[in-house]
C-alpha cells in the first residue's frame, strides 16, 4: 500500500512518524509520500515533499502575510498526490490546510483518514460538515470527542491517545536529572523552571516575554527555554537571554520543578510527565480579543488536561489575563510546599484514567489497513 500523509507542525510530525512505524510493522512493503518533518523522514527513509517548517503559520495576520507560500504549498501537495497515486490520504491535525487536501482527495476518489481531528467542538464548528463529507474515518485521540462526532454523523473511533504511550516510552529512556543537567551544562543545584512558549513565531513573540518576566521573580529557580526546531536561535534572543534547549522539550519538562506552557499538545505532555504547570496564552493581550474568544470557543477550557478531566486541573491564564502578576501568582501556588501542587498532581492521575490504555498508533494503523482491505 502507498500512503500519502500530511502533517504541518512538530507535534503532527511526531504522531505521524509513530503511525508510519505502526503501519510498517503490519505492512512491511508500505510506501510513504508525505508533508512533515525529520521524524517522518526517519520513518519513511526519505525526505518530505514539503518540510513542516515551511507550513507552520499561526493566526490571521501571519497567515495573511504568507498567503503566497501557503498557496504554493497547497499546489505542490496536490501535484504530489496526483503523481504518487496513493491508496489513501492520512491527515494529521493542521485543519486549515488538511481539510482542503481532504476535499481534493475525495474529488480523486481517494480514501481519506483523519488522525488527530480538528478541535471543532471548541471552535469553527462549521468544519464538521467538511469532516462528514470528505473524511471516511476520523481517528480520535480524545475520548470525549466520540459522542460529539457521532451525534453529527461523522464516522469516528477513539484509538487512544498517542501522547500517553509516547510519554511512557520516553520516560524509560529519559535518564536521570543529573545526566540531563550535565548534558546541557545546567546548574545541578538549582531546580529547573521550564519555559515552553510554543513552536510558532507568533506564540513565541506573544508568550516568551511574559514567561521571562515571571522567571526573573524566582531566583531560586533555573529558567530554561524549550526552543522549537525550525526557529532560528536569534529569534529567541529578542525576547529572552535564558538558556535554550532545542528538540528535547519533553525531558526538559519532565526534569523541571514546574513549567510555564503555551496552550497546546505540550500541556498534555507536561501533565503526563508529572510536572505542575501554568498555561500561558497571551495572543495580543486585549480584553476585546478575550471576549471574542470566549464567544467563539464552545468549551469551558482550552488546555487538554482540563478538557480530558472535565474540570480545571491546571490554571489557564488567557489573553489579557496572562500578565506577569497573574502568572506569577498561579506559579507560586504549584511550587513545592504549596497545596496547589498536590491538587494538580491528583488531577493528572484522574486525567490518565480517562485516557485509557489503548496504543493509539497501533489501533489507528489497524483501522486504516482493515478499512483499505475491505475496500
Amino acid at each position: 500500500m502507498h500512503y500519502f500523509i500530511s502533517a504541518g507542525e512538530p507535534s503532527g510530525d511526531l504522531h505521524a512518524s509513530e503511525l508510519m512505524e505502526a503501519i510498517k510493522e503490519r505492512n512491511p512493503q508500505a510506501r510513504f509520500t508525505f508533508l512533515g518533518g525529520d521524524l517522518m523522514t526517519r520513518a519513511a527513509g526519505h525526505g518530505p515533499v514539503i518540510h513542516y517548517s515551511r507550513m507552520a503559520f499561526m493566526g490571521f495576520s501571519e497567515v495573511l502575510r504568507n498567503l503566497r507560500t501557503i498557496a504554493g504549498n497547497f499546489s505542490t501537495a496536490k501535484k504530489a498526490i496526483e503523481s504518487a497515486e496513493p491508496d489513501a490520504l492520512i491527515l494529521v491535525d493542521y485543519p486549515g490546510f488538511n481539510l482542503k487536501l481532504a476535499r481534493f482527495a475525495k474529488e480523486h476518489d481517494l480514501k481519506v483518514f483523519y488522525y488527530i481531528s480538528p478541535k471543532v467542538w471548541a471552535w469553527k464548528a462549521w468544519r464538521v460538515k467538511q469532516l462528514r463529507r470528505y473524511v471516511d474515518r476520523l481517528l480520535s485521540i480524545l475520548p470525549f470527542e466520540i459522542e460529539y462526532f457521532s451525534d453529527k454523523g461523522v464516522n469516528a473511533v477513539y484509538v487512544g491517545n498517542p501522547s500517553q504511550e509516547e510519554v511512557e516510552r520516553r520516560l524509560k529512556s529519559a535518564g536521570t536529572p543529573g545526566e540531563f543537567m550535565s548534558q546541557y551544562g545546567l546548574d545541578p543545584q538549582k531546580p529547573i523552571l521550564a519555559l515552553v512558549p510554543g513552536s510558532r513565531r507568533g506564540e513565541i513573540r506573544n508568550n516568551l516575554p511574559i514567561m521571562d518576566a515571571v522567571a526573573r521573580r524566582h531566583p531560586e529557580l533555573q529558567p530554561v527555554i524549550a526552543a522549537a526546531p525550525g526557529i532560528a536561535p536569534d529569534f529567541y534572543d529578542s525576547y529572552s537571554d535564558y538558556p535554550r534547549i532545542t528538540g528535547d522539550t519533553f525531558r526538559l519538562m519532565h526534569f523541571a520543578e514546574a513549567a510555564l506552557v503555551t496552550s497546546g499538545t505540550a500541556t498534555l505532555e507536561c501533565a503526563l510527565a508529572g510536572t505542575p504547570q501554568v498555561v500561558c496564552y497571551r495572543a495580543n493581550g486585549s480584553k476585546l480579543s478575550y471576549n471574542i474568544m470566549k464567544q467563539l470557543i464552545k468549551v469551558p477550557f482550552v488546555s487538554l488536561p482540563n478538557l480530558i478531566a472535565g474540570r480545571e486541573v491546571i490554571p489557564e491564564m488567557l489573553v489579557h489575563l496572562c500578565t506577569v502578576d497573574s502568572v506569577d501568582s498561579r506559579l507560586s501556588e504549584i511550587l513545592p510546599g504549596h497545596a496547589g501542587r498536590e491538587l494538580q498532581l491528583e488531577g493528572y492521575r484522574e486525567m490518565r484514567q480517562r485516557l485509557g490504555t489503548d496504543t493509539a498508533a497501533a489501533k489507528a494503523a489497524d483501522t486504516i489497513i482493515n478499512n483499505l482491505k475491505s475496500k
